[in-house]
């Protein structure tokens, strides 16, 4: 395998850190249009895999018999900070749907801001499902899988018919059976698939262009879309690099980060797909080198100080800046 250097930590204008990683883009008809580093590197997408997980959702008619908005259809694609607005959502579906945190196959956790957290402790609360990154995942499977009239308890197995109409709409936009794909297990509890770059960039590219056989799961793409455009704070939290980049594109590039140094794009006017991933797994820099490399394709202006204000400069702990992260992605 093949790694190129993407970014590095400079301390005092000192080369302190490196990021190496691969990056792929590709278009609807399977075309590698630019990669860099080995497009063949196998790996987990983890949480970027999230927007795929959803169409069923959508498409088997769930989230519109559960009364579902945008907003949680968002949410089914996050991986949330559990903010405020984010606990409220998780806990308002459970009760649509009739049931408690314990439900959630995900573990209990506390929310990813440090305030937050404070406010949870004096309050008297402590962890909680609820409060999980990927609990509107979670309650997605859950509504779909009432809906179809399947086992609620055991929708994280990978046989569970909510996974594998999961794994049939992700066939389809990759082409080739998901099913076959190496599974581990992601953090959450559910079944994490590992695919080449390469496969990954093409199957965003056609889940951005909604390349699909049927007009019910064309428009589920399609909702989905129009959730994330609608809504990008609710896929990670207000602030975010997510958020930052949806707008600077004007909701023309819309993207899911995941665990480990993942990041999968989509430009559905154009029918791109874009996957990053740095090999050492970091979160330091992913969204620098994705906001550097829109801006490589035309995708979005003021490219360099968009990736600036998305890593932003290395304060001591008097938050004085002492260092930088710059993008080195090759030409």
């Amino acid at each position: 395998m093949t790694f190129v250097p993407m970014a590095e930590i400079r301390r005092g204008g000192i080369l302190e850190s490196l990021h190496h990683g691969v990056a792929v883009v590709a278009d609807a008809d399977g075309r590698i249009l630019q990669s860099w580093g080995d497009p063949s590197f196998v790996t987990f997408p983890r949480s970027s895999l999230k927007p795929f997980q959803a169409i069923p959702l959508v498409e088997s008619g769930a989230a519109d018999a559960a009364g579902l908005t945008e907003e949680h259809l968002a949410l089914a694609c996050a991986s949330h900070s559990a903010e405020d607005f984010q606990v409220a959502l998780v806990r308002g579906w459970l009760e649509r749907l009739g049931l408690t945190d314990a439900a959630l196959v995900c573990g209990p956790d506390l929310p990813r801001a440090q305030s937050d957290q404070i406010a949870v402790i004096r309050g008297g609360g402590d962890r909680s499902r609820v409060f999980h990154n990927c609990s509107g995942k979670h309650c997605g499977f859950l509504t779909l899988t009432k809906h179809i009239g399947a086992s609620v308890g055991g929708y994280a197995d990978p046989a569970h018919p909510a996974q594998r109409l999961y794994l049939e709409a992700f066939s389809e936009l990759l082409g080739e059976d998901a099913a076959r794909l190496p599974r581990g297990v992601d953090g959450c509890g559910l079944p994490a698939l590992a695919l080449p770059m390469a496969t990954m960039a093409r199957g965003a590219a056609r889940w951005a262009a909604a390349r699909v056989a049927t007009d019910a799961r064309r428009t589920a793409i399609r909702r989905l879309q129009s959730a994330i455009r609608a809504y990008p704070d609710h896929l990670s939290g207000r602030g975010s690099s997510t958020g930052k980049i949806v707008r600077a594109s004007q909701g023309r590039v819309l993207l899911k980060g995941g665990a480990e140094g993942y990041v999968v794009g989509f430009v559905p006017e154009e029918g791109l797909g874009i996957a990053v991933k740095l090999a050492d797994g970091t979160a330091r820099a992913k969204m620098g080198v994705f906001a550097a490399l829109l801006g490589r394709l035309g995708l979005v202006d003021a490219a360099e100080s968009l990736t600036q204000d998305i890593e932003g400069a290395i304060n001591d702990s008097n938050g004085r800046p002492v260092g930088e992260v710059r993008v080195t992605l090759p030409a």
